[in-house]
């Protein structure tokens, strides 16, 4: 059985921003059903314990999100939210009730996605209000993340990256400016399973662009898959079109899926540093694993591809 260290699930595709660094989906607006959500897990049992409710659309919007963290405890998996934060008071005490919850990594560039200042402090207060009490009362990880720098940002994007920072410090107590010690591409921890970081904004990838070239590594498939709203199982959680579709597990089993002949195919490719898919040529974030750290993984795992 091929294992994963996280599978991401799409719940719903629907989101209440419109953020210029994520493109909302052409795929129809659909909310994940209980039945099939249901499914969904019964079908990942020994496939992982990890499960990341995040490609596309906003998890906190869904309705049944807190009966959907109680099945995923019911069947023995690990929770991870990714959320733009905006709705986060009014789904507060559910989400602290629910210990299939690990983490929640909270994208404060969202904020972004407003446009405008307005709303700005009662948006980062309710976060952080939610983090403090989620540090009283479980053992959730918490990060909060601002993927959005760029040497081209106007300095009131600059001034509103600033201004959130300091707002956390002041929160924290915290003896230093995040901006000094936090790096690109690795956080800070600034209390008891609070993070922050931060890092530059990534394109999706997207057939329309130029291919880059066909090197290359990704975890794609070796460590993670995702599965759309409408059950459809692609190799990661950038393909947020179902460009790469391996199968719909509603339809084909999901280890039937991912041992398929496409998924396959992509496996020997990225063990041979080749994106053989062309979505995969266009996908910028295949640059960030390091060449050595992905050596290490294509000589322990080959055997297994």
């Amino acid at each position: 059985m091929r294992t994963f260290k996280r599978i991401y699930i799409e719940i719903t595709n629907v989101c209440n921003l419109r953020c210029d660094f994520c493109p909302r989906t052409a795929r129809k607006p659909e909310f994940m059903s209980v039945e099939a959500f249901n499914n969904i897990l019964d079908q990942l049992k020994g496939h992982t314990r990890y499960l990341f409710f995040h490609v596309k659309g906003e998890p906190l919007l869904h309705p049944k999100i807190g009966e959907f963290l109680d099945i995923s405890h019911e069947k023995g998996f690990n929770v991870n939210i990714t959320t733009n934060g905006t709705l986060i008071d009014k789904v507060r005490d559910v989400l602290l009730s629910k210990p299939a919850l690990r983490q929640i990594n909270f994208s404060l560039h969202s904020f972004d996605g407003h446009g405008e200042d307005h709303g700005k402090d009662a948006y980062i207060e309710n976060i952080l209000s939610f983090i403090q009490e989620a540090m009283k009362r479980t053992e959730m990880l918490i990060a909060m993340r601002l993927w959005n720098l760029e040497e081209s940002r106007t300095e009131s994007e600059r001034r509103r990256n600033h201004e959130l920072l300091a707002v956390i410090e002041r929160e924290f107590d915290l003896p230093y400016r995040i901006e000094e010690r936090v790096l690109s591409e690795r956080g800070i921890k600034i209390a008891d399973r609070i993070y922050v970081n931060q890092d530059y904004r990534f394109r999706w990838p997207d057939l329309s662009e130029k291919e880059d070239s066909e090197g290359g590594f990704c975890y794609g498939l070796r460590s993670q898959a995702a599965i759309l709203v409408d059950g459809t199982v692609v190799p990661c959680c950038l393909d947020g079109e179902g460009v790469i579709n391996l199968g719909n597990i509603h339809n084909t089993p999901f280890s039937e899926i991912v041992r398929g002949r496409r998924a396959s195919r992509i496996i020997d490719g990225f063990t041979r540093r080749t994106a053989v898919e062309a979505l995969c040529r266009r996908c910028d974030f295949r640059k960030r694993f390091d060449n050595k750290a992905a050596d290490r993984i294509v000589l322990s795992t080959a055997k297994d591809s």
